[in-house]
């Protein structure tokens, strides 16, 4: 489901011709959030202080969302909590209602 999400993310940029610019934005933000969903891990196995789950939402709301599919595929980090889940989902839909109203403005409402 998170690879399919990201390539139909990918399919929908592309339909919508978005700057490629933007593209460099996901990726430097998806990286960012991978890595605070690693660091998190982290914290999370040594039961030191974690990062909170309104600023991971936060951060895949802000374009960092393929950074934070990716790392709960591969690290395993927050992928079977279902409340976490529902929200990250929520900020992936909205996420994408951004990108359309960017690229194509309110007219294809």
């Amino acid at each position: 489901m998170r690879y399919l999400s990201i390539l139909a993310f990918a399919a929908l940029a592309a339909y919508l011709q978005a700057p490629l610019a933007l593209a460099g934005v996901y990726a430097a933000a998806s990286l960012l959030t991978f890595a605070m969903y690693a660091l998190d891990k982290r914290a999370a196995i040594q039961r030191t202080r974690r990062t909170p789950e309104r600023t991971l939402l936060a951060a895949g709301l802000a374009c960092g969302w393929p950074g934070a599919a990716l790392a709960q595929q591969w690290l395993r980090h927050k992928s079977s909590k279902a409340s976490f889940l529902a929200w990250f989902w929520l900020t992936v839909l909205l996420n994408a209602g951004l990108l359309l109203l960017l690229v194509r403005g309110a007219d294809w409402l």
